[in-house]
């Protein structure tokens, strides 16, 4: 591996000049650096942290490092996009630590093991409403309830959990699952009122003496398109399909469905619509798959259950079961453009999937709430909207959405509230430099084959039964022990064993080392067989002194 490539002052390169002798010009010091996988989780978790406890086999510990930062380990271990495995150094080695996996694992342990959530705090005296039980608003409730405040959410809908429940097809997320995991939320003493719509956000929250709000209605509303349409046989939407099929019903739709739209509530369709009786079901998307917004992984499982594609085309009117569609072609800007190319498809029902929107209509009532032209939520850095105590977040505001980021924004909000109640601003930590593959000092081999979750044959996914299968234990410990402990001492001795003047001294287990200074002559060896990039060298006071003048 080559040694320090990073420009990082007050560090300097020693790979290039090495002092040996009494005196020295630079001295190794420990320090901490930012893993990509953490840097890159939405909800802000301390993948590192946990995993670093899981690969000990402490797997409560590990829970609830967890759990600081995200109470939802058993459904974001099923339904995630897992960005911290596209950001994981491994992946540069061999393949990605399947970091979603392991969480699934340690979510699933808690619910065998009925491990519960204790409640730490203070009492505050202050009263906050979260209006919506989706993740966003869960997660919310969950950090503003171990902050020490008292948590009511008003959820419009007849069970709690927002899109997680009525949005995502049982075959990913089974329901006990989430039900165990928001029921531990609710065992913290957070109350949740089903049946609920909240009109008049000011009167709701001044009748129950409520301190502050936070908002995440999410975006339940199916996008409206105007698709010319005579006699069309049954058209609906994507987002109703889903609601419908979660809450037991088994809409008759034929057996030749399209599905129009490329992202993932359109795949989540199509394969809902196959385990409803659809002998063939179509995906009908403008562009090509390079430019599609499902995730490469959800086109692919789609595909390997008989779910069909039609790329580069574009429904251009129904009338009764005949669909008249135009071929599309990517300009140079990655848009589609007409082509003029008009054929005919044939479907028992078209179902659209072109995105959903928000209902934000009765926050308009408020004065000072700012709202974009999709009906999407304005809000400051702080998560408040423009009315004083009144936040907002999940997918009612602008930005990417996801159920993961939802919960981050719960999370962040929690923070901003918390502070806010309190009259202290609350300020994010500043975080570390972030490692990369290059400041590693890895061997060139690997020799940790990665753990595989095992699927339900395609052939036998005729129900809603759950595909993917958890880790056992043996394999959950394997694919935490393949973490590379990116940028922080995991005390594998090696500086140690490195050092030619015994200067590093063992502190003990987690204890780390330090640095005997009156045995070290500055010559960096300890810190170019770092594995992890734990170590720099500092100029020493003198030269530094120097050097400035």
């Amino acid at each position: 591996m080559n040694g320090f490539t990073r420009d990082m002052s007050p560090l300097v390169d020693m790979t290039r000049r090495q002092e040996t002798g009494p005196v020295r010009s630079a001295r190794p010091v420990y320090v901490d650096r930012l893993p990509p996988c953490n840097n890159a989780c939405p909800a802000g978790e301390d993948i590192q942290g946990w995993l670093g406890l899981a690969q000990a086999g402490k797997f409560h510990a590990a829970w609830q490092r967890l759990i600081r930062d995200n109470p939802f380990p058993a459904i974001h271990g099923r339904v995630c996009y897992h960005p911290c495995e596209e950001s994981c150094n491994r992946g540069d080695l061999d393949t990605s630590v399947s970091i979603h996996a392991v969480e699934r694992f340690l979510g699933d342990k808690a619910t065998e093991e009925n491990w519960s959530i204790k409640v730490e705090a203070e009492p505050s005296g202050k009263r906050v409403l979260v209006v919506g039980a989706g993740p966003s608003g869960l997660s919310a409730a969950y950090h503003l309830t171990r902050l020490g405040h008292q948590v009511e959410i008003r959820e419009a809908g007849p069970l709690p959990g927002g899109m997680l429940h009525f949005g995502i097809p049982a075959y990913r997320l089974p329901r006990d699952i989430l039900m165990t995991e928001i029921s531990r939320i609710e065992a913290m003493g957070v109350k949740i009122v089903l049946n609920h719509k909240v009109e008049d956000l000011l009167a709701e929250r001044d009748a129950g003496g409520f301190d502050a709000v936070f908002v995440a209605i999410g975006a339940q509303l199916s996008h409206h398109v105007e698709i010319p349409a005579r006699d069309a046989a049954h058209v609906l939407d994507a987002v109703s399909l889903l609601r419908d099929v979660n809450a037991g019903e088994r809409p008759l739709l034929g057996r030749r469905v399209i599905i129009y739209g490329g992202g993932n509530t359109a795949m989540d369709a199509a394969r809902t619509v196959h385990r409803l009786g659809a002998t063939e079901a179509l995906i009908v998307y403008r562009r090509d798959r390079s430019h599609m917004p499902a995730h490469e992984f959800e086109a692919d499982e789609a595909l390997a259950e008989g779910v069909k594609i039609k790329w580069l085309t574009t429904i251009k009117e129904i009338a009764g079961t005949e669909l008249t569609v135009e071929r599309m072609a990517i300009d140079e800007n990655g848009h589609p453009q007409p082509t003029g190319e008009i054929e005919t498809l044939s479907a028992d029902a078209v179902v659209l999937a072109l995105g959903q929107d928000t209902d934000s209509h009765f926050l308009r009532r408020v004065p000072g709430i700012e709202f974009r032209p999709d009906g999407t939520v304005v809000v400051g850095p702080d998560m408040m909207t423009g009315e004083t105590g009144i936040f907002g977040g999940g997918d009612m505001v602008p930005g990417v959405r996801s159920v993961t980021i939802a919960t981050g924004h719960g999370k962040k909000a929690a923070r901003y509230i918390d502070g806010w109640l309190r009259k202290q601003s609350y300020q994010p930590p500043q975080k570390h430099p972030i490692v990369t593959f290059a400041d590693l000092h890895l061997p060139i081999y690997s020799d940790a084959v990665p753990s595989t979750q095992r699927e339900v044959p395609v052939t036998a996914r005729i129900g809603f039964e759950e595909v993917t299968a958890g880790l056992n234990e043996a394999a959950a410990l394997h694919e935490a022990r393949r973490c590379l402990s990116c940028g922080n001492c995991f005390e594998c001795d090696n500086c140690l064993a490195a050092c030619p003047e015994t200067a590093i001294v063992k502190l003990g287990p987690t204890r780390g080392y330090k640095v005997a200074l009156d045995l070290c002559t500055g010559c960096a060896v300890c810190v170019e067989q770092c594995p992890c990039d734990a170590m720099a060298m500092i100029p020493e006071p003198s030269h530094a002194l120097d050097a400035a003048q």
